[in-house]
């Protein structure tokens, strides 16, 4: 039962990043705030209105 526990440490090589070693995002940081939350919001919005535009000329 213990070797089935340590199987999955195996597959990670050593000095990777692992997922379980991520920190939330934090809000009182400018720069995480505008890079995580505004900057897709941005991206979706321009998407739509380009995508609004191409159907306009068809």
């Amino acid at each position: 039962m213990n070797i089935l526990y340590k199987l999955p440490f195996l597959q990670l090589p050593m000095g990777t990043p692992n997922p379980d070693d991520n920190k939330p995002l934090d809000t009182s940081d400018p720069f995480e705030v505008i890079v995580f939350m505004v900057l897709p919001v941005v991206v979706i919005i321009l998407y739509f209105l380009w995508k609004k535009q191409k159907n306009k000329k068809k």
